[in-house]
């Protein structure tokens, strides 16, 4: 649950990567690993094309910081780096994300938190495991998340996921919606904006490594929308 957690936090197109490098001592681990997928869609949006996807996390017992970021092959799309910190509670998690983007300008400091110039977001989270499904809510609560007539929006955003196996695979079914309007979502009111299946199987290269592959299928009620994703985690 924590690693699922932690990729749905940093926001990955598709389940994370079935291939990663661990090392764990005294309480203190880390993990890196990263994925290759064809589009990146966040929440039921198509934010870019073909990615490349890495992710690190770091961790001491129940406390982990993750780093995830998206970068896209075509000049024109944008870069983005997450920042997560995150408290595990038994089946209770908690979680604060700051996301940064960089749009095709390249003129988006990182170092640029300014309440109506800054393209960081920062996300409050809570999730929990109820071992046949898991539920979460996120809220934006600082950054950059105006209306038009500069008052804070607090976009939200909740979801479920369901896992599932068929065969050798391994699936999650997701289900995701805004609860009120967001121009962000392009939701005027509460809004089904993901309902998504995805099937991912491990492809072993050797003993010691192995490749994940994963298809999803995405549907955005609320845009018309809809993606096929195919991704290869590493």
């Amino acid at each position: 649950m924590k690693k699922m957690w932690v990729c749905a936090l940093a926001a990955l197109a598709i389940p994370s990567a079935a291939w990663a490098q661990e090392s764990e001592e005294n309480g203190l681990y880390a993990e890196v690993n990263a994925e290759v997928v064809t589009n990146y869609i966040w929440h039921g949006q198509n934010l870019a094309g073909l990615s490349v996807q890495p992710s690190l996390t770091v961790g001491w017992n129940d406390l982990w910081l993750n780093a995830w970021g998206s970068a896209g092959i075509a000049t024109d799309n944008h870069r983005e780096i997450d920042l997560a910190i995150g408290y595990d509670l038994g089946n209770l998690s908690l979680a604060v994300t700051d996301y940064w983007f960089l749009d095709a300008d390249g003129e988006d400091y990182f170092f640029n938190y300014a309440a109506h110039s800054t393209y960081h977001t920062i996300e409050a989270s809570v999730g929990y495991d109820l071992g046949f499904m898991s539920l979460g809510w996120s809220t934006y609560f600082a950054g950059y998340d105006y209306d038009d007539e500069g008052k804070r929006k607090y976009t939200s955003y909740l979801q479920a996921n369901v896992p599932f196996a068929i065969g050798d695979f391994e699936g999650v079914a997701t289900l995701g919606a805004t609860p009120w309007a967001s121009p962000t979502y392009e939701a005027d009111g509460f809004s089904i904006c993901e309902a998504a299946v995805a099937l991912s199987k491990e492809v072993k290269i050797s003993p010691t490594f192995s490749l994940n592959a994963t298809g999803k299928v995405v549907v955005n009620p609320a845009t018309e929308d809809a993606f096929f994703v195919f991704g290869i985690g590493f």
